[in-house]
């Protein structure tokens, strides 16, 4: 479960990066893929007795994958902040025919908003995971099914 959890935990950390840059509202669906991965390899490398152990195993290499994520997703968000910055949000929502008012909106609401969205979204992402780790689990202990007593255990 660990070496699993912590594969995806890596790739999720990149991902997570690079997506909260470019797309941050795909973060979710990338929580979604490497979180059933996870689960998957989970299962697969340890071929768990039954369906609710593996269901079990995978749930928590999926959470453990969409940990990395959260840490991916809040440095992208501090990388994000500093680029767009205050006053680049203020005219990104003017564009988008929002009222914002560049007088009222301060710098320490923009951050304080930042980065609870995104960690409040981080934390859906790591729900995500974790479920589709479970379904990930369940689902390799289905297609490889558990592991074969070795012959000198009797």
């Amino acid at each position: 479960m660990w070496k699993a959890g912590l594969i995806g935990a890596g790739a999720n950390f990149l991902l997570a990066l690079l997506v909260t840059l470019l797309f941050p509202i795909c973060n979710p669906c990338v929580a979604l893929f490497i979180g059933f991965g996870a689960g998957m390899l989970a299962a697969f490398w340890e071929r768990p007795a039954t369906q609710g152990i593996g269901a079990t195993r995978g749930a928590e290499a999926g959470a453990v994958a969409a940990a990395g994520g959260l840490i991916g997703q809040m440095i992208g968000a501090v990388l994000n902040g500093i680029i767009v910055g205050p006053e680049g949000a203020v005219r990104f929502a003017q564009t988008l025919g929002l009222p914002a008012d560049p007088t009222t909106f301060s710098p320490e609401m923009y951050w304080i908003t930042l980065l609870a969205g995104n960690c409040c979204c981080a934390l859906f992402g790591v729900a995500l995971g974790a479920g589709l780790g479970a379904l990930g689990g369940l689902l390799g202990h289905q297609i490889w099914g558990p592991k074969e007593p070795s012959p000198a255990s009797g």
